[in-house]
């Protein structure tokens, strides 16, 4: 069964541009992982403080993959500085 989720980060006042730089670094290493089908992050035109990323996995050994990444490793020891707060949703497909 595939996962699909979104993950919401609100970046801290003047740390747009740093946090814009660590989750772009995410898109390319993330999309070449075995089990990733979607991967991408978006940030609000109306609210540049505000990036979305959102993936679909194949199954949860993909999605734990990912999380045992370099890249992941990465990024998590690295955006808290600059974010003010993240929080992710399980999406569902409508059909």
């Amino acid at each position: 069964m595939t996962i699909t989720k979104s993950v919401t980060f609100i970046a801290k006042d003047g740390y747009e541009d740093k946090m814009k730089e660590l989750l772009s670094a995410m898109v390319v290493p993330s999309k070449a992982e075995e089990g990733c089908l979607f991967y991408e992050i978006f940030q609000y035109e109306n609210e540049p403080k505000r990036f979305m990323a959102v993936e679909t996995w194949e199954n949860e050994k993909a999605l734990d993959g990912h999380k045992t990444s370099a890249h992941y490793k990465i990024y998590k020891s690295s955006y808290e500085p600059f974010c003010d707060d993240k929080y992710s949703d399980e999406l569902e497909v409508l059909k």
